[in-house]
């Protein structure tokens, strides 16, 4: 008996909980939109690339952008990176800018390590305290956004792929050529 009253005040205290968090009607500059941020301008950030040099999305605003997020320890991530390479090599003097945001703990040291393996010549930015990962809501590897010349997000894109193929590719394409 005094069990089950002890299991309903445990109940009872994590749905007051619940429904105590849910109630929170801030909002937030860097909230996603309720639909997506397809469709609405990228959140603006300011990381630390592999350099040590401060880059913020908007200053490649112009230019089309692939977002990349991604991990060292995940294999789709790493198995895309090469076509990633060969994107931003083959368009880069088209307007083309790859940033891959990598979401690591210790981002510098497990970046380091992955670059001297297979070295790239993309910026590679560091999240390691999740603050672009969290702007765009971002929870599954590899994830990125594709943002148009004028700073707008036009398409998501969830897991790996050949970047120089299919119609990812012909967004592409079709945003650097018009």
């Amino acid at each position: 008996m005094k069990n089950l009253r002890i299991i309903k005040l445990g109940i009872l205290l994590i749905f007051s909980i619940l429904i105590l968090t849910g109630c929170d009607k801030s909002t937030s500059e860097t909230q996603v939109p309720k639909g997506g941020l397809v469709g609405h301008a990228a959140p603006d950030f300011t990381l630390i690339d592999m350099h040590g040099q401060k880059v913020r999305l908007s200053q490649f605003q112009g230019k089309v952008v692939v977002l990349n997020f991604w991990a060292t320890g995940c294999p789709p991530c790493r198995e895309e990176m090469p076509s990633m390479e060969r994107l931003y090599r083959d368009y880069e003097s088209q307007g083309l800018v790859m940033l891959a945001v990598n979401v690591d703990e210790n981002g510098q040291k497990a970046v380091s390590q992955f670059l001297k393996k297979t070295p790239h010549s993309f910026p590679i930015l560091l999240d390691s305290e999740n603050v672009a990962q969290n702007m765009y809501g971002v929870f599954r590897f590899p994830e990125s956004f594709i943002i148009d010349r004028n700073g707008v997000v036009v398409e998501k894109i969830i897991g790996g792929r050949d970047w120089m193929s299919g119609t990812t590719f012909k967004l592409i394409n079709f945003l650097l050529n018009g």
